[in-house]
């Protein structure tokens, strides 16, 4: 049977806890390789239990997806009534109480498919702003059948390039983010892989290169990085600095830049392959089916592989594409934060830029169209070559202590920096709770929890009252500590009246943030006996 961690139960309550008080359309955040497809599984199986009429799509945009979901829910649910509709997969079923579906397959085919009352977006930063598109011809056809619609959208990375963040702006389609957890959570929690990245001597140079939407303009990127001495040169950094790593994959700026940097690597006698948008789907199976047994030990590939793409075992990435945009960095870095056995964590070599361009991938903050490109701070361990944020004291690979800074002006020469934050969370045992009324003058009242932590206090607030995002979260936190069937309260008043049935905690996470600890995380007594 298929157990739930428990952010993946938080999320699933935070749908509920969300249509509880609000008519909108949601978004439920979730890292890559943090499970949306068991949590919209366990969603789909649990909505139709409680409301057996209910119709419900789940629509994306990647074959691969599109066949991942459905079985996640035939192994959950092997009597489910779920059908496909998909072109990719030669299966185009209208009738499917459940319905996965291709938008490339159905975005003229609402008529068809006839009445849904849900409909959940896989990757929904995939969605463009713009109303004449195949996502919004679609979904407004299912509304315009069923004015009572609801949609749920599911992404690791809410936001797009060329428009912000998904759930603001005209014509947005999502309302508010009913949930969200972050890659330093999961990293913590020992439910993804770390990341560590390491300087490069080899860097792409991409001043001359122009932008068109906010992102490079691809004939212009693959003309100035497809150079033959910069692959090779790169290519013999790949090996030298990820001789140990037995699973990579090479992100590269265009078709032929795919195949000069696969025919490298074969030149130096390790097994590589080429996959592209327009591969076959009976080679490119064959090609993935090989890379996850490890008969082939690198892809190198071009407009693929950054999101439906599920291989454990990658433990090492080279990026060789440029990116303005931050999801796509976002996801080509996640593409190494599975968990599989042997794998201590994943090396990123970032040729690119990227890292550089846009921060650590739990830190990131999208830049709205225009804005410049700046870099943040970072050092590099003399010993082991990795990439430190430039506050810390020791190196996180190999602890390395690094001499006192002199001056509190960082050097503004640095041209690499840290992929992953080296803030980790601490479990700390809990030995008493408190719970008060907080209240600044102007403000919204919220509950203060206070956890004794041996000598220390730490605290957390949990906004009932507020709107939007802040009350997703109090929602999500009482789900978390109470028992089941006791109320959201709507008011810290009556929240106070309730917290003696509240269960405790017996550990909580908690992580220096700027100048501040704050509580991340908690976990309970039978979650301790399972880890």
């Amino acid at each position: 049977m298929l157990t739930l961690r428990p952010y993946q139960r938080e999320s699933i309550n935070a749908i509920y806890h969300y249509f509880e008080s609000n008519a909108g359309n949601p978004l439920v955040i979730i890292p890559t390789a943090g499970g949306k497809s068991l949590v919209m599984a366990t969603f789909i199986q649990e909505a139709i239990q409680f409301y057996p009429d209910t119709r419900i799509l789940v629509v994306t945009h990647v074959r691969e997806l599109i066949s991942q979901n459905f079985s996640e829910l035939i192994n959950l649910w092997p009597e489910a009534p779920a059908g496909i509709y998909s072109a990719g997969l030669n299966q185009r079923d209208t009738e499917a109480q459940v319905l996965f579906c291709g938008i490339q397959s159905v975005h003229k085919r609402a008529y068809d498919i006839q009445r849904a009352d849900l409909v959940m977006v896989d990757e929904a930063h995939l969605i463009p702003r713009k109303s004449d598109t195949m996502y919004q011809r679609f979904l407004g056809d299912l509304q315009h059948i069923n004015p009572h619609l609801k949609i749920i959208g599911l992404t690791a990375t809410p936001y797009r390039l060329d428009s912000g963040l998904l759930h603001e702006g005209e014509n947005a389609l999502f309302d508010d983010i009913a949930f969200e957890v972050s890659v330093r959570d999961l990293v913590d929690q020992g439910f993804l892989s770390p990341l560590i990245s390491k300087r490069t001597d080899t860097q792409l140079d991409v001043s001359g290169v122009g932008s068109r939407g906010g992102e490079f303009i691809p004939g212009q990127l693959e003309a100035a990085v497809d150079l033959d001495p910069i692959t090779q040169a790169a290519v013999e950094e790949i090996l030298r600095l990820g001789c140990d790593r037995r699973s990579w994959l090479l992100f590269c700026s265009g078709v032929s830049h795919a195949s000069h940097v696969r025919d490298a690597v074969l030149e130096r006698g390790i097994s590589c392959a080429c996959i592209f948008g327009d591969t076959p789907k009976g080679e490119r199976d064959q090609i993935v089916a090989a890379f996850k047994r490890g008969e082939i030990r690198a892809l190198a590939s071009m407009g693929v592989l950054t999101t439906g793409f599920n291989a454990p075992a990658v433990d090492l990435i080279a990026m060789l594409r440029p990116t303005k945009s931050t999801g796509l960095y976002v996801q080509i870095a996640g593409r190494g934060m599975r968990l599989a056995p042997g794998k201590t964590d994943c090396l990123v070599l970032d040729f690119a830029g990227n890292v550089q361009r846009h921060g650590p991938i739990d830190k990131v903050k999208p830049k709205k169209p225009g804005e410049g490109d700046g870099e943040a701070p970072s050092k590099v361990c003399p010993e082991c070559h990795t990439i430190n944020h430039a506050a810390v004291r020791h190196c996180i690979q190999c602890h390395h202590e690094f001499p006192p800074v002199v001056s509190e002006q960082l050097e503004a020469t640095a041209t690499t920096q840290v992929i992953l934050t080296a803030s980790r969370a601490e479990w700390v045992k809990v030995y008493d709770i408190a719970y008060q009324r907080h209240q600044k003058e102007g403000k919204k009242p919220s509950l203060r929890v206070e956890y004794l932590c041996g000598c220390n206090w730490h605290r957390e607030w949990v906004c009932f009252e507020h709107t939007g995002y802040p009350r997703q979260k109090a929602a999500a936190w009482w789900a978390r500590h109470a028992p089941m069937g006791l109320r959201l309260p709507d008011t810290v008043s009556e929240a106070l009246t309730l917290v003696n049935q509240l269960r405790i905690p017996d550990e909580i996470a908690v992580r220096a943030n700027d100048r501040f600890v704050e509580v991340v995380g908690a976990r309970f007594g039978e979650e301790i006996n399972h880890d």
